[in-house]
């Protein structure tokens, strides 16, 4: 398969080279590989934010999952929001919670957009929805938002991995967040070496982050990694736009967790018999739910 790039290094230097935002580079390697047109591409890229908008409404209306394992947390984020007294201000708070709404959805078994996987597929909606109240982006760049967060995902996905089931939750909530870091600085006005410097920053404080569902489902803890994620999201993308650096190169970084996700024991790889999954309360709520039977079943993490 032909592509503009399929390292982090690679992009940045095109982008640089180019003249162009990250999210351009991104459009026209979609072009290249889907053989679609520019309209078609962006075409797509729309309908996806369509899914994600609706999934934020309609878990901030308050849903819940059949386990009743989840479900209502994003609307108490939002009652504690109104107090006007929040510890770690509004603009984080509005993206967990818009995080957590989707993640919920998801539990649900609602329609919502994998980015890069169902079980992390919160982070970058949340912050997307978040920044967008404080940076009032057009239409147009709140889809460019999107393919910088592709453009990370593609590099990450080819080269390490996304799934929860092969390197734990670092390389899907893991690589969400940081994904998100990087879009949100290009949002910003960031320079694409500094969307890098974001991905890395919060990527190097996702690493060896295990997935370990409870009774096999997405829900917990996963949720709340998603809010987590979204709030690491925010930090990193500041840290980023402030000048900060990551002494690892990005790339490093990502070739980093997926070594740690190969050293990983089976146990806290999504197969639900290790973390939190095997503790007391974790084996009790799962027998709750399945009656005993063996864990295993998820809602599809990726």
């Amino acid at each position: 398969m032909d592509v503009l790039f399929n390292s982090v290094k690679a992009l940045v230097a095109l982008a640089e080279k180019e003249n162009k935002p990250i999210s351009e580079i991104m459009i026209a390697q979609e072009m290249m590989v889907s053989r679609r047109t520019r309209e078609e591409v962006i075409g797509q890229m729309e309908e996806n934010l369509k899914v994600m908008e609706a999934a934020v409404e309609k878990g901030l209306e308050g849903v819940q999952s059949m386990s009743g394992l989840t479900g209502g947390d994003a609307v108490l984020i939002r009652k504690y929001m109104e107090k006007g007294d929040t510890l770690s201000g509004n603009l984080i708070l509005d993206a967990v919670s818009k995080a957590v709404a989707t993640n919920e959805v998801n539990a649900a078994m609602g329609t919502i957009c994998a980015t890069p996987t169902a079980g992390a597929a919160g982070i970058v909606p949340g912050t997307l929805f978040a920044v967008k109240n404080k940076l009032n982006p057009t239409r147009a760049q709140m889809i460019n938002y999107l393919f910088t967060t592709g453009a990370f995902g593609f590099v990450v996905a080819n080269n390490a991995s996304i799934s929860g089931a092969a390197g734990g939750c670092q390389a899907e909530t893991g690589s969400a967040a940081a994904m998100a870091a990087a879009a949100i600085v290009e949002m910003s006005g960031g320079t694409p070496q500094q969307s890098a410097e974001g991905f890395s920053i919060v990527m190097k404080n996702m690493l060896g982050l295990v997935c370990d569902p409870v009774a096999g489902l997405v829900e917990v803890p996963c949720v709340k990694r998603n809010a987590m994620g979204a709030a690491k999201a925010l930090v990193g993308a500041d840290m980023a736009l402030a000048g900060v650096v990551s002494r690892i190169p990005t790339d490093e970084v990502i070739e980093a967790m997926h070594k740690i996700g190969q050293s990983m024991p089976s146990a806290l790889r999504e197969t639900a018999k290790g973390g939190l999954a095997a503790t007391p309360t974790g084996k009790a709520l799962e027998a709750k739910i399945f009656g005993g039977e063996s864990a295993g079943r998820d809602n599809t993490t990726s």
